[in-house]
């Protein structure tokens, strides 16, 4: 069997409606090389239907692998590992793709020789379109400092080429929440992404089992994350150095805060120690 040029991985948990949009999406695509790689993360019975259906009706280009409940950042780097493409893309299972996104996408690394990119994107919140705010716009090229603050890559709107997770590794596993922001981080040490300026997919949100929608403290997890890249790269320039400390130190003040208002003191002392250990280091630099 000749390998596909796209390995396309959604994970799934629950959501059997919204699953079947995804798909129908991945479906609809007018470039055809591809394999869609469903990973089913511990669903319901009704979800798992829905899923070997497709993987019946679609044999040869429909993949489905069931496993026990593990996380997103599991399944995808379950769907990551089992993937025979050149290039991966990954769909949420709320998110839609326009029928041209693959054939303009692959066509532009291609022509660009690029590692890595995304597409711009229609958000749509309880039903009605609104407009990222101006900290969301994407930028394109070398983006490592405009990551720092907040995630600015969708999954959903990316496509990468396989060879790149055998440099920055796969999602964290340990991270609950915000694995995106962790591995995007990662990314953008070594490679540019590069941004297509036209809308391809369509970006979901205000559900309520979304989950930023679950955890209190969100920067917590990206705190994990710089503080682990300054572990793991020793070579960091100063720049580099510069920002981590700055940003790590601004979202630990936030933290604290927000635990001081929850009553987790434990919480609030951690991070008001975290916060004063990385502002030093800035302004030791």
């Amino acid at each position: 069997m000749i390998d596909p040029r796209v390995s396309v991985i959604i994970p799934v948990f629950n959501r059997p409606l919204l699953i079947r949009d995804a798909v129908e999406s991945i479906l609809s695509q007018t470039y055809d090389d591809y394999e869609l790689i469903l990973v089913d993360d511990g669903s319901q019975e009704e979800t798992k239907k829905v899923l070997r259906q497709y993987s019946e009706s679609y044999p040869q280009k429909i993949r489905v692998i069931f496993c026990k409940h593990k996380g997103v950042s599991a399944v995808r780097n379950v769907g990551i590992r089992s993937a025979r493409g050149f290039y991966l893309a990954f769909l949420d299972s709320d998110d839609l793709w326009i029928s041209s996104k693959l054939a303009k996408q692959i066509s532009f690394m291609d022509e660009a020789q690029v590692a890595v990119s995304q597409t711009e994107e229609k958000w749509i919140r309880n039903g009605k379109v609104v407009n990222p705010r101006k900290k969301h716009a994407k930028r394109s090229g070398k983006i490592f400092f405009d990551c720092l603050p907040l995630c600015i890559v969708s999954p959903s709107a990316v496509v990468i080429k396989k060879e790149v997770f055998d440099k920055v590794g796969l999602f964290d596993e340990k991270l609950l929440a915000c694995e995106d922001y962790d591995l995007w981080l990662r990314i953008s040490l070594f490679y540019p992404i590069y941004t297509m300026t036209e809308k391809l997919i369509t970006k979901k949100g205000g559900h309520s089992d979304q989950l930023s929608a679950k955890f209190w403290g969100m920067d917590r997890f990206r705190i994990y994350s710089m503080t682990q890249l300054l572990r793991n790269n020793s070579s960091l320039d100063d720049f580099k150095k510069a920002g981590l400390y700055y940003y790590i130190s601004e979202k630990a003040n936030v933290v604290a805060i927000g635990a001081k208002k929850r009553w987790k003191l434990f919480s609030w002392f951690k991070y008001w120690m975290i916060r004063d250990y990385y502002k030093k280091e800035w302004e030791l630099l």
